[in-house]
């Protein structure tokens, strides 16, 4: 199986499933139920647990799915214990064999407890993911990586990597620190509206969280935008490098610049600036985008 069998071309990346076992809610059942079926039979290749999820968060997903690559986007070191969180891996994949990956992230320092070095936390995290009882192989971990020391070491020990809010120059240059072998696998922002002031609102009250968190603008830093691209919400120039807005044709033509600069495979996050599951937009971008390798 090559890596492009595993991920597919495009997968979704959604938080919703993750928010609605976190408050209890049934997701075997109903709309989410069904929405997962469907994506499945259009044909993506991965559905990512969006916000943070467990390991456990999958299972409902695989249950529900009979073809599709579920991975967690991304679990966070500092909340779940490595021993754990390898037992539980392991008894997903005796279940559904060759289905699930664990992505793996540092988180922020505002959102988890004890945050420090994390670098070193990760590489140890690594390391007890490799002696636990159950060992997670490499090849079914990727790391949410963002600078070129945290890509390297998502090369050297695991299966690749999985940025987040990254754009086509970043892709290229994960792609270069990544070497051909391991997979690059960005997450991938979509507004689907062709009403320019309405995206680019749905867009900055997306991004008004990210930009609080230094790991992400310290990214944007290095890729050339400064201290003023992240006052309101985000300015225009950021919105445009950061999402694709606009109709099918300009979401295909967005996602082909981060496929032609290394890019294996595409997370796609539908962001509408309302509640619900975008199923519409799934629908629509699964026959807009490329879903075969």
């Amino acid at each position: 199986m090559s890596r492009h069998d595993r991920w597919g071309r495009i997968g979704v990346w959604s938080a919703a499933w993750t928010e609605a076992q976190r408050s209890g809610d049934e997701v075997m059942t109903g709309e989410f139920a069904d929405a997962a079926a469907e994506l499945d039979e259009l044909g993506y290749g991965t559905l990512w647990l969006g916000g943070g999820p467990a390991v456990t968060y999958a299972r409902p997903l695989l249950q529900t799915t009979s073809r599709m690559t579920v991975a967690t986007g991304i679990l966070s070191i500092w909340q779940h214990e490595a021993a754990e969180v390898a037992a539980q891996r392991a008894e997903l994949e005796r279940e559904f064999p060759g289905r699930f990956v664990l992505g793996l992230g540092v988180s922020h320092s505002r959102l988890a407890k004890d945050y420090a070095h994390p670098y070193s936390a990760m590489t140890e995290y690594l390391s007890a993911l490799d002696s636990a009882a159950d060992p997670v192989p490499v090849r079914d971990r990727v790391l949410a990586a963002l600078g070129p020391r945290m890509l390297a070491l998502a090369r050297d020990r695991a299966a690749g990597a999985h940025p987040y809010l990254v754009t086509p120059e970043h892709t290229a240059q994960a792609r270069e620190i990544l070497g051909a072998d391991a997979v690059l696998a960005p997450e991938f922002k979509a507004v689907l509206d062709t009403d320019p002031a309405r995206a680019r609102a749905a867009a900055r009250g997306h991004l008004d969280l990210y930009l609080q968190l230094p790991n992400y603008t310290s990214n944007l830093l290095r890729l050339g935008f400064t201290e003023d691209d992240f006052r309101e919400g985000g300015s225009d120039r950021l919105l445009d490098a950061v999402f694709a807005m606009g109709d099918e044709t300009a979401i295909a033509r967005r996602a082909a610049a981060y496929l032609d600069a290394g890019a294996d495979h595409l997370a796609v996050q539908v962001v509408t600036g309302e509640p619900g599951l975008p199923r519409e937009q799934w629908r629509r971008l699964a026959a807009a985008l490329p879903l075969e390798a």
